[in-house]
C-alpha cells in the first residue's frame, strides 16, 4: 500500500507546503526540529484538517479539501506510536495489547496477539503492570497495542526520543523486524540520524515546512547538496554491505560491499547477513596515492563524482567508490593541496572505529566485547 501526501497548511508564522509519497516499509521524516514533521504526521493521522490537499492511503481519500472529504481519525485505522508510551496504568501487558485488538473486525484476535507478542518479544512481560517495565519495554507494548488495532498505516513520532542510548540499542532491532514482518506502512518521525541510518527504507528531508528531498535512503544520504538541511555532525552516506567472516583474534568483522572488503568492530551476525553501514563525512580521508603503513583498516580506491560548494571553511566531496557513493568533509584547504576536480582518482581511508555500533543496521546488532 502506498501513502500519498500533498498538503498545504498554514499554522501561524509556519506555513507547511509538501508532497510525497510513502511505500513499504519506514518512510522517515526526517529534518530539524520545527521543520513540519510532526505537523505531517498530525495531519496524516486526522488531528488536522488541512487548509488545501489531498492524503490518500491505498488510492482511498482520508483528506481531499477539493471535495470535501475528511475522514475523522477514529475511522482511520492509523496507528499512531508516541514519545511517551501512553499505556493504561491499571491494566497489565495483556490487557494493554487487547485493548489495540477491540478496535480491530478481525476475528482471529488470538491468533494476532501471538504474532505480535513474537514479533516484539512480549511472552514474559505479559502479566506485568506498566510500573514494572523498562521504558523500551513499554515502547514495544506501546506499538504492539497499536498493530493489534490492524492499521493501515503506523505512524511513530520520535518513538525513542524520551529513552536513554541503553534503552534505544534494546528496541531498535525490534523495529527492525516490525519494519521487515509486519507489512504495515510506516511513517517514522525522527532528527537523530542514527535512527534514520538503521530503519529507513525511504527518506523525506523536511526543511522549513517543504520536502527538500525525497528517495531510497541511501541516495538520499549521500547527496551532497543537501548539507544545508543537515546539521554538519550528519553528513554522510550509508552503504549496503554483507558480512562475509569473523576475525576472532581481532575482535573485528569483515563485511563486502560494492566498495570492496570492509573491516569493522566485531558484529553479533551470521554470515550472509545483509548489515547497513553510516560513514560519517567527517571521518573521511583522502589521499591522492594509495597509503601504506596506516592503521585504517578500510582504504577504497574511488573517483570524485562531485564537489560541493565550500561552506565556510569546509566542502563537500562526494566519492564513487566502485558503485557505493561515500561522502568526505574537507576543509578548502585540503581540496586545493590535493587538486580535487570532477574526476580525479582518490584513494579513501576509514577507520574501523569511526563507525559506530549504533548505526549499524540490518539485523545484526554489535558486539559489547570490541
Amino acid at each position: 500500500m502506498t501513502l500519498e501526501f500533498d498538503v498545504r497548511h498554514r499554522l501561524g508564522a509556519f506555513t507547511l507546503d509538501a508532497r510525497f509519497q510513502a511505500g513499504p516499509g519506514v518512510t522517515a521524516l526526517f529534518g530539524r526540529s520545527g521543520s513540519g514533521k510532526t505537523t505531517i504526521v498530525n495531519v496524516i493521522a486526522g488531528l488536522i484538517r488541512p487548509d488545501k490537499g489531498r492524503v490518500t492511503a491505498g488510492g482511498v481519500p482520508l483528506v481531499d479539501t477539493a471535495a470535501d472529504v475528511f475522514v475523522p481519525a477514529h475511522r482511520r485505522r492509523v496507528g499512531y506510536i508516541f514519545q511517551d508510551a501512553r499505556l493504561f496504568p491499571h491494566l497489565n501487558v495483556r490487557q494493554n495489547l487487547l485493548y489495540g485488538a477491540w478496535f480491530s473486525q478481525s476475528r482471529a484476535a488470538s491468533t494476532d496477539l501471538m504474532r505480535v507478542v513474537d514479533l516484539l518479544g512480549l511472552e514474559a512481560l505479559l502479566s506485568r503492570s506498566p510500573g514494572r517495565l523498562s521504558g523500551g519495554e513499554k515502547q514495544r507494548v506501546a506499538i504492539g497495542r497499536a498493530l493489534l488495532s490492524a492499521p493501515r498505516i503506523l505512524l511513530m513520532d520520535e518513538p525513542l526520543a524520551a529513552l536513554d542510548d541503553a534503552r534505544k540499542l534494546e528496541i531498535v532491532p525490534y523495529l527492525e523486524r516490525l519494519r521487515d514482518e509486519a507489512g504495515v506502512p510506516i511513517v517514522y518521525v525522527t532528527h537523530a540520524v542514527a535512527e534514520v541510518a538503521r530503519l529507513a527504507t525511504t527518506i523525506v528531508l523536511v526543511s522549513e515546512g517543504t520536502i527538500a528531498a525525497s528517495g531510497p535512503a541511501v541516495d538520499v544520504m549521500g547527496r551532497i547538496d543537501l548539507s544545508p538541511a543537515l546539521a554538519d555532525a550528519d553528513a554522510g552516506a550509508l552503504v549496503e554491505s554483507t558480512v562475509t567472516s569473523h576475525d576472532d583474534r581481532y575482535d573485528l568483522t569483515v563485511l563486502t560491499s560494492r566498495a570492496g572488503e570492509w573491516r569493522v568492530r566485531r558484529l553479533a551476525a551470521p554470515a550472509g547477513q545483509k548489515v547497513r553501514l553510516r560513514v560519517r563525512a567527517s571521518d573521511v580521508m583522502l589521499a591522492n596515492a594509495e597509503p601504506s603503513g596506516i592503521s585504517a583498516l578500510n582504504v577504497f580506491a574511488a573517483v570524485v563524482a562531485d564537489i560541493a560548494s565550500a561552506q565556510g571553511g569546509s566542502v563537500s566531496v562526494r566519492l564513487d567508490c566502485r558503485g557505493d557513493a561515500i561522502v568526505a568533509r574537507l576543509t578548502r584547504y585540503s581540496v586545493e593541496r590535493l587538486g580535487l576536480e570532477k574526476g580525479s582518482r582518490v584513494f579513501a581511508l576509514i577507520k574501523s572505529v569511526s563507525i559506530e555500533q549504533g548505526v549499524i543496521g540490518g539485523r545484526a546488532t554489535a558486539s559489547h566485547t570490541s
